[in-house]
């Protein structure tokens, strides 16, 4: 969705860069820039003018003319106050002394408030909460049904006292809702409330009368994030007619320009604390102002990714495969439990797609194909547990065993094989230069030691094959070899102290 902005922006303060100083005519030919690319976004005229009144005040000052490396400086004020529109701080949910904390949805008709009360739902059972649904949009076809299947797939109970499609009071199952929390032990409430195609008298009351009803700890208004400026409009309407905590932003995904996240926040005044970018149940997170900003201005989004890297990956098996790859006995059966982690995380091109630049190869990441992952799955899976253990051993005939097994083609199966070997020799020089163990060179007794033994069990000869990712990614997709991403478990502050990965000088392919 921020890709047309990220594209521009990212273009704008490029120009900036290696000037050792900046006119006033530089700073406002800049803010002209910026202004038309946010525009051209669909952010609404007052946010767009309340930006560039701060960032010409900001780069105009002292702030920007006695810095070192005013350009950088410059990037770093346009960043701080896309925060700023973005909401500044991380807000959670609010939840109340004395459960349940009553959540109740909001929003016109096809925001996706169904789906987001599952996701919702879902969420906070992996936080440790006992959720519970309601059905309180009794106006919209199936709309009741839809719920109950979501709250099935999320794993979560709703409650739905009337079968909807016209019939039933949706303040009276609101109402009783919390009555049924208390008595079954749910500590959160969400309501999924009724929505229209446009704003009107009736929504509006319905939704206060359920407000009243309920007096929620929350008020969600849920907006799709591909309405455009209609969105501010309507979320405006909301705020006044039933009163609002916090936004959630939904189809994120979509490729409609982003304008309406970066209004509605400024408009509403309240903080967005979700955003939804996809269809899955799982396609859900805490919304961070920061880390939107950062992915907008092309500089990567590397926290989400190390937590989505947390959440799937198991530590101690993590630390196992860490150990093997320090003293270079990492198997393909480790290398296929790290690739499953790692297609559990999501798209591999969205993934990618948060690291520092990736909008400069954006051709390439789309190119990235994950059924090439699941080939080589099927490729290891077709290989006895001993082949796994020790690769050396697949011979010629194995091979051509392993290619009809999967359904690949020997030229396949060599590819892996040959590239495994490639990537596992290139993580153990690696992990020897960061002292995890193994990869540094052996002494000349060791060294003398292999070279006068005749290879009885030494195995087919391991050509010698540039990249490093076994079998490869499609054409574009770059070669160099996948890092493993179980590294990353413990967070940012488990790196080395001085430890700058964009100075990190990997072998260059030829």
């Amino acid at each position: 969705m921020f890709d047309t902005l990220s594209d521009r922006l990212t273009s704008v303060l490029q120009n900036l860069r290696g000037k050792g100083k900046l006119s006033d005519a530089d700073i406002d030919s800049t803010a002209r820039e910026i202004r038309i690319a946010l525009l051209e976004a669909d952010v609404a005229l007052p946010v767009v003018r309340e930006f560039i009144k701060q960032v010409k005040e900001r780069a105009k000052g002292a702030e920007v003319s006695q810095a070192l490396n005013p350009a950088q400086q410059v990037i770093k004020i346009v960043n701080e106050e896309l925060v700023a529109i973005l909401g500044g701080e991380t807000r959670r949910i609010n939840l109340a002394k004395n459960p349940p904390t009553v959540i109740m949805l909001a929003g016109l008709q096809g925001s996706g408030k169904t789906t987001l009360a599952g996701k919702l739902a879902q969420w906070l059972k992996k936080q440790g909460h006992a959720p519970m649904l309601v059905a309180c949009d009794l106006q919209r076809p199936n709309a009741v049904t839809q719920l109950q299947v979501v709250g099935e797939r999320a794993g979560v109970t709703t409650f739905a006292p009337e079968p909807g499609n016209g019939v039933g009071d949706p303040v009276d199952v609101a109402r009783r809702s919390v009555t049924e929390a208390g008595r079954a032990q749910h500590d959160v409430v969400i309501v999924d409330t009724a929505g229209r195609l446009g704003v009107d008298e009736e929504l509006m009351r319905q939704a206060a009368d359920i407000r009243d009803a309920v007096t929620p700890d929350e008020t969600l208004f849920v907006v799709d994030a591909m309405i455009g400026q209609d969105a501010v409009t309507t979320a405006e309407a909301f705020r006044d007619g039933v009163g609002l905590t916090g936004v959630v932003l939904t189809k994120l995904d979509g490729d409609a320009r982003g304008g309406a996240a970066l209004s509605v926040r400024h408009v509403t005044g309240e903080p967005i604390l979700f955003a939804s970018n996809g269809e899955k149940l799982e396609d859900f997170d805490v919304f961070h102002p920061d880390r939107m900003a950062s992915r907008i201005l092309g500089m990567g989004d590397m926290l989400t990714l190390i937590e989505q890297a947390e959440e799937v990956f198991d530590q101690e098996k993590a630390e196992q495969a860490a150990a093997k790859l320090g003293t270079g006995e990492l198997s393909l059966e480790d290398f296929l439990e790290q690739m499953q982690a790692v297609r559990r995380m999501g798209p591999i091109g969205n993934l990618l797609g948060m690291l520092p630049g990736a909008g400069q190869m954006k051709d390439q990441l789309s190119q990235v194909d994950d059924a090439q992952l699941d080939r080589l799955q099927a490729i290891i899976r077709g290989m006895t547990p001993d082949e796994r253990a020790n690769p050396k051993m697949i011979n010629a005939s194995r091979r051509q065993r392993i290619a009809k097994g999967s359904g690949v083609t020997v030229r396949d199966v060599n590819d892996l094989v040959n590239r495994f070997f490639e990537a596992r020799k290139m993580m153990q020089q690696m992990a020897g230069r960061f002292g995890l163990g193994g990869g540094g060179s052996a002494t000349k007794k060791q060294r003398k030691g292999r070279k006068g033994k005749k290879g009885k069990s030494k195995g087919p000869t391991q050509p010698k094959v540039k990249g490093g990712f076994p079998g490869g990614f499609p054409q574009g997709g770059g070669g160099g070899g996948m890092p493993d991403l179980s590294q990353l478990g413990g967070g940012l502050n488990d790196l080395p102290p001085g430890f700058d990965p964009s100075k990190l000088k990997l072998p260059k392919q030829k």
